[in-house]
């Protein structure tokens, strides 16, 4: 098993967050969480986030949280989506990686899934039984902490897309 010890994960309900966005506050909290163990702290609230990386209250889309944390990051680190492998590269060098899942803009509506629609950052994953479990920060609930779950692959990849965030050398 790999996993990432020194993540802290944060919920989307928290009280420092707008109350109106928290409801999909999932992608910019799964973006803070990650810049902040990036680079130690994020610049920027989670709120801020949500309006720079044009939050709205159906989620946020791919390109929007890659053009967001592009721009926050800057020209020192490429964003972009990975496949599966491209996020045990991540892991093994000790950077989260981004997991959005969604089935409704992927029109898989009537699968048995783990969400229908929520972004987390993926902190570790195990090989087990021949599927790879994916162990997430899950940004909480309302009145509940973020806790880490497991989440087997199999299950969820037909909706499943990754974006990591890589240090340019």
């Amino acid at each position: 098993m790999s996993l990432i010890e020194s993540f802290r994960g944060k919920s989307q309900y928290d009280p420092d967050i707008d109350p109106a966005q928290q409801n999909s506050a999932c992608g910019p909290v799964t973006a803070y969480t990650m810049i902040g163990h990036l680079l130690g702290a994020c610049p920027l609230t989670v709120s801020d986030l949500y309006r720079s990386f044009g939050g709205t209250p159906l989620g946020l889309s791919v390109r929007k949280f890659i053009r967001g944390a592009s721009h926050m990051l800057g020209t020192g680190w490429a964003v972009r989506k990975c496949t599966l492998d491209g996020l045990k590269e991540e892991i093994l060098a000790g950077r989260p990686v981004a997991a959005k899942f969604d089935k409704w803009f992927s029109f898989r509506w009537f699968g048995k899934y783990t969400f229908a629609y929520h972004w987390v950052p993926v902190v570790g994953y195990s090989e087990e039984s021949g599927d790879i479990i994916l162990i997430i920060h899950d940004n909480g609930g309302r009145g509940r902490p973020s806790r880490i779950r497991r989440v087997p692959y199999s299950r969820n990849r037909p909706i499943l897309t990754f974006v990591r965030m890589t240090p340019v050398r």
